[in-house]
Parts: C-alpha cells; structure tokens; sequence
C-alpha cells in the first residue's frame, strides 16, 4: 500500500469546499450534521480528525462521496453521483417531487433558450 494517508489538513479544507459549494455558512452546516460549529471548524482547520460518525452525517446530508472527502478523487463526487446518493435515501413521494422540479426545470430553460 503506497499511498499515503490523507492529512486532518487536507480532509478539513474538502469538507470545508463541500460546505462552501453548498453556500453554508459554518453554523447551519453544523447544525444540519449536528455537530457543534466550534468542532467544525477544529475539522475544517486540521485541528481535529474526523470521526467515523461525523463522516457518516456529512455524507448523509450532502451525498457527496466518501472517497471524495478522504481521498479527493473528484470522478466520485460528480453531481449525478451526488444526486444518486440522495435519490437513493429518499421515499417515492420524494423522488417523484424531486423529479417534477427537475422536469419544470428543463421545460423552463429550453423555452428560455429558445427567447434568447
């Protein structure tokens, strides 16, 4: 095994990028994974390392990859990976919604692209 361990450093500033892309500040991203922000940021600084549990609760609520977090293999984290991981959680009725605001969605941006 010749890789090498990815640092508390290069895990923190991933997860800070995930927290980022999702336009969240460090409070309600705590709050959403239910971690205090003061630990939070600890992980985001590569002050502290990220638990087992704490990496489940990011996972579950952004469906970003694990490989991604640990590793950085970005082909692991593309959005219909990310969008699959979520489908994957949900109920029908969710996934049915969820499909309903895509479709319109689409409609919408085909006709706008057609009026530009």
């Amino acid at each position: 095994m010749d890789e090498k361990m990815p640092s508390n450093l290069e895990v923190g500033e991933r997860i800070r990028r995930i927290r980022e892309d999702l336009k969240m500040n460090r409070e309600r991203f705590s709050e959403m994974i239910d971690i205090s922000d003061v630990f939070l940021g600890q992980i985001e600084r590569g002050e502290r390392s990220l638990s087992l549990k704490t990496l489940y609760k990011i996972v579950n609520f952004t469906g970003v990859s694990t490989d991604f977090i640990l590793l950085g293999n970005p082909s692991s984290n593309s959005t219909l990976h990310k969008i699959n991981r979520i489908l994957e959680k949900s109920s029908e009725a969710n996934i049915e919604y969820f499909y309903q605001i895509i479709n319109c969605s689409h409609i919408f941006f085909k006709t706008y692209e057609k009026d530009t």
